[in-house]
């Protein structure tokens, strides 16, 4: 049965008999530090040329479209802080690491990217009673740029979509401003062609309900990892399933799972074997099993023999 495990860095170990870790830890691809740099640099310059045509055009739409900009500019910037704090090594006092400071950057990010929103929402219903005119080839020169910016910024995260969730969301964001740039012009197309000056500001209540839909979820989910909830990405269920299948197990008690940062998983618990013995190979193949079909990288397993009817202080505690 399971024995020691090793992590894949170069750290040093000590482990008795019955609590065994797994490491698996994954870093993403050096070359996409690269397209980060260039997608923050190139987002965060449009952003203010955008903020600062919506305030000379007198454009509530792209001063909107600014603010959802700079909401993935955020997001990209989260994103690339995690692909950099996962190669961080622990230290004595942080012995997780600090993969936690994308956790409460993405909490933070989200809390105030909730009450822009309520601003931009609160002025566009002002405007909506009080529509301005606003200059819509400006308009759609500005938002014309962004549509080329973020298809670029997509492009360059697209062949990584596939294997790393992290990237997956950068290139969705990207490709979902880009939509909402069209968006923009659209509108400033009609309203140069009709007049009607309240298109400017219903559009601008378009774009802050993609941001909030967007936003919410990014502030939900980071307060369920902050309160260290099971990541939505990990099936419990299945983990605790196959922690009870696993050859020789009887009991499981204390199965605790939460996240080390956006990227990494953790997990602890405790298996009753009755007559365990130290198996190291075994204890790879589970640790291996954890971090491949439930993205788990961080596995700590202890195993009780049950023997002497000694039962662990835990077991009631934490029952599964």
């Amino acid at each position: 049965m399971p024995g020691p495990q090793h992590d894949h860095h170069d750290h040093d170990h000590d482990h008795d008999h019955d609590h065994h870790h797994g490491h698996h830890h994954h870093h993403g691809p050096a070359d996409y530090n690269i397209a980060f740099a260039v997608g923050t640099l190139l987002n965060l310059g449009f952003v203010a040329v955008e903020a600062g045509y919506g305030v000379w055009a007198h454009s509530l739409a792209l001063l909107a479209d600014a603010g959802h900009n700079f909401s993935d500019v955020i997001g990209l910037v989260m994103a690339w802080a995690a692909v950099w704090l996962s190669g961080r090594r622990s230290s004595r006092r942080h012995t997780y690491g600090y993969g936690r400071t994308t956790i409460m950057a993405s909490l933070i990010n989200g809390t105030l990217l909730l009450l822009g929103i309520g601003a931009v929402a609160w002025e566009a219903v002002l405007r909506l009673a009080h529509p301005e005119p606003v200059s819509a080839p400006v308009v759609m020169g500005v938002a014309g740029v962004g549509i080329v910016i973020n298809v670029g910024t997509a492009l360059m995260f697209l062949s990584g979509r596939k294997g790393d969730l992290n990237i997956r969301g950068t290139f969705l964001h990207m490709a979902s401003d880009a939509l909402v740039a069209a968006g923009v012009v659209v509108a400033a197309f009609l309203m140069g062609k009709t007049g009607w000056l309240w298109i400017d500001p219903l559009v601008s209540l378009g774009i802050a309900v993609v941001i909030l839909l967007g936003t919410w979820g990014l502030f939900r989910e980071s307060l369920d990892l902050a309160l260290d909830a099971v990541p939505e990405a990990v099936d419990r269920d299945g983990v605790e399933a196959y922690l009870r299948a696993l050859p020789g197990v009887t009991a499981l008690h204390d199965l605790h799972i939460w996240p080390l940062s956006t990227r990494s998983v953790a997990l602890t618990a405790h298996l009753v074997v009755p007559g365990a013995v130290v198996d190291d190979a075994a204890m790879e193949r589970i640790a291996a099993d954890l971090a491949e079909r439930f993205g788990i990288d961080h596995a700590t397993l202890q195993l009780e023999t049950g023997e002497d009817g000694i039962a662990c202080r835990l077991s009631e505690v934490h029952a599964c």
